[in-house]
């Protein structure tokens, strides 16, 4: 997180908007979505809060205006700035420039235009703060309603949005909504064992199935299907208590599955898999960092035998190959979650961003590098935000029964899976681009991955009984 710095008063001329409280550069995270923006793929995060009740509007907006005061961070926007300047800064702003809460006409297909909107309407970076909530009633025959949240990638990551909900709900409420304690690998909790070398090869991509109805005028740039799933079976820990993988590795295992099985249906080259996975190491609690905070790991998740791709790829995976594919996976996972923390983005991004030239020139040199990189590009974007860590107690509107949340779809992968977990349920949100996918192949593939999510889960042995 960087601190905040004071730059002084805009220059004669050259204010968009009040005068800010004080200004804050770019980090690496914040500049690199910055250089890769385009209209044709909105940079948005949308986080959804099922609530059981309605929450009364002006309490509702009270108490998210509060959550902005408590958070101020969240309130930026995005500093004019001359062309030879060398740095993207955020104005941070005294109040909102605009209301950001909104009560869409309730109805049957009010949720399905929320969720348009959230894919398709990104929140101005010129405006504070770069976010919409949005308080969805899906009409008389629903029960409860929908808090739908967008947020600009550029500025804001899905726990930030969450933090900020979680304030809202905590003043909506009166009752401090302290966040659950993260699970973190200590030394004996985990097999210790040296991860196993990553597989040669360009990254596989997902085979496109794409029949352009899905593209015309109007229509959002890209489709999004959830679906709730029960939490895959984990394998019994050892006497010593060590866990042979987690929930986490499942996800990951599950979505190499996905792909392997995907482009064998759909004549698909077999390529290895490469997942990027963000990590989160702030805490949750009231004075957590706001902005983009996590970090990306790129995860090689392809069996070493070869001769495992084509058993992972049948219409019912091998048992002892899926349980092969986990461990090497947990052992990877952890080595490089046990590595030295380097950049967020790595070391090329943080290359990219130094600031040595105007951010116009590193602006086309991120393009560049960008289009040039493209083909050892990860092949998706697997994003687990584990178990809520809030309640989400809204008083008389109820505690969240599900929350959901999409990240950006970005070419060349186009095809991000994020996932949040609440009691014994995971929700799963599968985000793709239209240029690759039409909405009949993104339910497919959406529903590939639920079959094969539960192929990870831990079957008890059948034991080998002896003829009489």
């Amino acid at each position: 997180m960087t601190a905040p710095v004071w730059s002084g008063p805009p220059r004669s001329g050259h204010r968009r908007g009040p005068a800010p409280a004080w200004r804050v550069p770019f980090g690496p995270v914040d500049e690199v979505s910055r250089h890769w923006l385009r209209e044709s793929e909105p940079e948005t995060v949308h986080i959804e809060v099922h609530l059981p009740g309605r929450p009364d509007p002006a309490r509702l907006r009270h108490a998210f205006a509060e959550a902005l005061r408590r958070h101020p961070r969240v309130l930026m926007r995005e500093a004019p700035r001359r062309w030879y300047q060398r740095r993207y800064e955020w104005d941070v702003t005294r109040a909102p420039d605009t209301d950001p809460v909104h009560f869409p006409s309730a109805g049957a297909d009010a949720l399905m235009l929320a969720r348009n909107r959230a894919l398709t309407h990104c929140p101005p970076l010129s405006a504070s703060p770069p976010l919409r909530l949005e308080v969805v009633d899906p009409g008389l025959d629903a029960e409860g309603c929908v808090l739908v949240l967008t947020l600009h990638h550029t500025a804001l990551d899905a726990p930030s949005g969450l933090r900020l909900l979680a304030t809202t709900a905590e003043v909506y409420g009166g009752v401090r909504d302290e966040p659950l304690a993260r699970p973190r690998p200590t030394g004996g909790r985990y097999r210790s064992e040296a991860a196993p070398r990553a597989p040669r090869g360009r990254p596989a991509r997902l085979a496109a199935v794409a029949t352009g109805r899905d593209r015309g005028p109007g229509r959002v740039a890209d489709g999004l299907a959830l679906a709730e799933l029960p939490v895959p079976a984990r394998s019994p820990r050892a006497p010593d208590g060590t866990a042979a993988h987690s929930i986490n590795d499942q996800l990951l295992v599950a979505a190499s599955v996905m792909v392997t099985r995907w482009n064998r249906l759909h004549d698909g080259v077999g390529q290895p898999v490469w997942l990027n996975m963000p990590v989160d190491d702030r805490p949750h609690g009231p004075l957590m960092p706001m902005g983009n905070g996590t970090r990306m790991l790129r995860v090689p998740v392809s069996p070493q035998e070869p001769a495992d791709t084509q058993l992972l790829a049948a219409d019912e995976p091998d048992p002892d190959a899926v349980t092969r594919l986990l461990r090497q996976t947990a052992l990877r996972t952890r080595a490089l979650k046990a590595a030295p923390a380097g950049p967020p983005l790595g070391r090329g991004a943080a290359l990219l961003t130094l600031p040595v030239l105007p951010v116009g020139a590193r602006r086309a040199a991120a393009r560049t590098v960008r289009e040039a990189g493209a083909k050892r590009a990860s092949t998706m974007l697997v994003s687990n935000l584990g178990r809520v860590p809030y309640r989400l107690d809204f008083a008389d509107a109820g505690t969240a029964r599900a929350v959901y949340f999409s990240a950006p779809a970005r070419r060349p992968t186009g095809v991000s899976l994020t996932v949040t977990g609440t009691g014994d349920r995971l929700h799963v949100a599968l985000r793709w681009s239209r240029a690759l996918f039409d909405d009949h192949a993104g339910a497919s593939l959406s529903d590939l991955f639920a079959r094969s999510l539960a192929a990870t889960s831990w079957r008890d042995p059948v034991p080998h009984r002896s003829g009489a």
